[in-house]
């Protein structure tokens, strides 16, 4: 086939959407399927709407011979692609990646909703261009021929909150590779290197670590984030990674530690809660005595020991191969 995938990030921009992107088209490629990559450029400068509208000429020019579009967003491209697909009467699949509309919210307001929450408590309260936005996601949603969520805990917030059909509706799972080199920590360090966005929750983070520290125990919680490479070195020498996001559906963060064999706390608010609640110390983002709760246990050598015990016994493998060839499956469902 020839595939079209359209991303707002790609590299050499770093994050775990461009990395995604860069993956999936490389393993269709390897599978035999043509794939032309469109990203961001000029839009990037560009207010909305009027980038918008120059990615769906730049989107309608690459249809022609098109067989599949993907998208891998909800909004930022997939809007104007599903706008040209479905005038050139091509079949398009969504791939979700986090909530675009609630993190643009949390961002403005400061107003720390919790994702599950947001939908059925917030909606009155968005401004013009939030409405605007959450109409589009929902016609843009609506208007493809399926949807690949990557946890079923994202489905189920999207599909009420959008008015989606079940049917179109399919998971893939992340990315998560073999089993890497880990090296004893040399101090107690607690990474969260994520970047700087309210809805992550450094404040309250903060606090947490200030209340352990004030208890004479000695740990370091290290922000600073860094390239992906450089990422993964420092997550092998890692003590704990930790992350506190008032909703993260699938982090890449939490799966790269897994491969790591470092143990971690997590925020309970996550697709992941069902499948890592052996393994993972769970918190609740909006109680710091919790997550002050939680690193002071993994303070202890025992505590320590068990959880690291868990982690690095833990089976999971899903690589990009067999991502590409589920994305093909759910092609091959679909009208």
């Amino acid at each position: 086939m020839k595939i079209l995938l359209v991303t707002g990030i790609y590299p050499p921009q770093i994050g775990g959407p461009a990395q995604y992107a860069k993956n999936l088209a490389e393993a269709l490629r390897v599978q035999g399927h043509e794939v032309a990559v469109r990203t961001y450029e000029l839009e990037r400068k560009l207010p909305m709407g009027v980038r918008h509208l120059l990615f769906f000429f730049r989107s309608l020019w690459a249809m022609p011979g098109t067989d599949l579009v993907i998208a891998l967003d909800t909004f930022s491209v997939a809007f104007p692609a599903v706008c040209a697909a479905r005038l050139c009467g091509k079949k398009m699949i969504i791939r979700t990646g986090g909530d675009f509309l609630w993190e643009f919210y949390v961002e403005r307001t400061g107003d720390l909703v919790l994702l599950r929450d947001f939908y059925n408590t917030r909606i009155g309260r968005l401004n013009f261009k939030e409405r605007l936005i959450f109409k589009s996601t929902g016609w843009t949603l609506r208007g493809v021929n399926a949807i690949i969520f990557s946890t079923e805990w994202q489905r189920d917030i999207f599909t009420p909150a959008y008015g989606l059909d079940m049917k179109k509706n399919f998971i893939v799972e992340n990315y998560c590779g073999e089993r890497m080199p880990s090296f004893p920590a040399v101090i107690k360090n607690f990474v969260s290197a994520t970047r700087p966005l309210k809805w992550k929750n450094h404040v309250r983070l903060a606090e947490a670590f200030k209340k352990v520290l004030g208890k004479g125990i000695s740990v370091v919680h290290d922000i600073n984030p860094v390239p992906h490479d450089m990422f993964i070195e420092k997550l092998q020498h890692a003590y704990v990674v930790i992350l506190v996001s008032l909703g993260d559906i699938s982090p890449n963060m939490i799966l790269d530690t897994i491969r790591c064999g470092k143990p971690f706390i997590m925020t309970k608010e996550t697709g992941f809660t069902e499948k890592l609640k052996d393994i993972a110390l769970l918190v609740d983002p909006e109680n710091v005595d919790d997550i002050a709760e939680k690193i002071e246990m993994l303070c202890d050598p025992k505590i320590y020991a068990e959880y690291q015990h868990r982690v690095q016994n833990f089976s999971f493998n899903h690589g990009w191969d067999e991502i590409a060839k589920e994305f093909l499956v759910v092609n091959s469902q679909i009208k």
